[in-house]
């Protein structure tokens, strides 16, 4: 599996225990520099599972990228020629609809919609979904949102039972039956510089998060 950090925070990178400080290349060199994919892959601790890691210099990216050619499929570019590699390829969005994640979408066939169980995050999925809409149409006719996954879930609160409903009515054939639950341990395991399932495989957390994987595989192979 690769796993894409296109977030300037850089926190897959982080959480998939690589140091930034020690990089010399990342996705920023990939997107603008043509610098080869061997100098910036790195591997993690987790068997078969590679990172192309983010740092700060990816902030820069949204300006340099609105003058250069074919600015809405560098990502795409750099990720076809090394698809048939990995099973399966992530890409990890910034939480905005600026042209990383235009790029994110050109390249990806399938859509994962992460949402809060807040209502802010209600009022911005209607934003993105648009957003999706227009990259289907003119960029990236394969592209489709496989699921809507609520995190941050406290199916104690009225509001998150409330939030859950409202995407349940607007995404029906859409919503996965897994919620990632408010879990101290998925908050802790990142400052650890592990993913929670190596960090405290038992918690809550890291439980919903495999059942998620399942969840995920068992959709691919019925499409398969």
């Amino acid at each position: 599996m690769l796993v894409v950090d296109l977030d300037p925070q850089g926190n897959t990178t982080t959480g998939l225990g690589v140091d930034k400080r020690e990089l010399r290349r990342d996705v920023y060199d990939l997107l603008l520099h043509h610098s080869a994919i061997d100098d910036v892959l790195q591997t993690t601790e987790i068997p078969g599972l590679e990172l192309i890691p983010a740092t700060i210099n990816l902030a820069g990216a949204e300006i340099e990228l609105v003058s250069a050619l074919s600015r809405e499929s560098r990502l795409k570019t750099v990720l076809t020629p090394l698809a048939q590699g990995y099973d399966f390829t992530l890409i990890d969005c910034p939480p905005s609809l600026g042209l990383l994640t235009i790029n994110a979408l050109t390249a990806a066939h399938e859509l994962i919609i992460p949402v809060q169980a807040e209502y802010y995050a209600l009022e911005g999925l209607s934003q993105l979904t648009a957003v999706v809409r227009r990259v289907h149409e003119a960029l990236n006719p394969e592209l489709r949102i496989i699921g809507v996954l609520v995190t941050m879930f406290d199916g104690r609160t009225k509001l998150a039972m409330e939030v859950l409903d409202e995407l349940n009515a607007y995404f029906p054939r859409q919503m996965f039956k897994t919620q990632i639950p408010r879990n101290i341990r998925l908050s802790e395991a990142p400052s650890y510089g592990k993913p929670a399932i190596l960090f405290d495989v038992k918690s809550r957390g890291s439980q919903a998060y495999l059942a998620l994987a399942k969840e995920l595989l068992q959709m691919t192979e019925a499409v398969a």
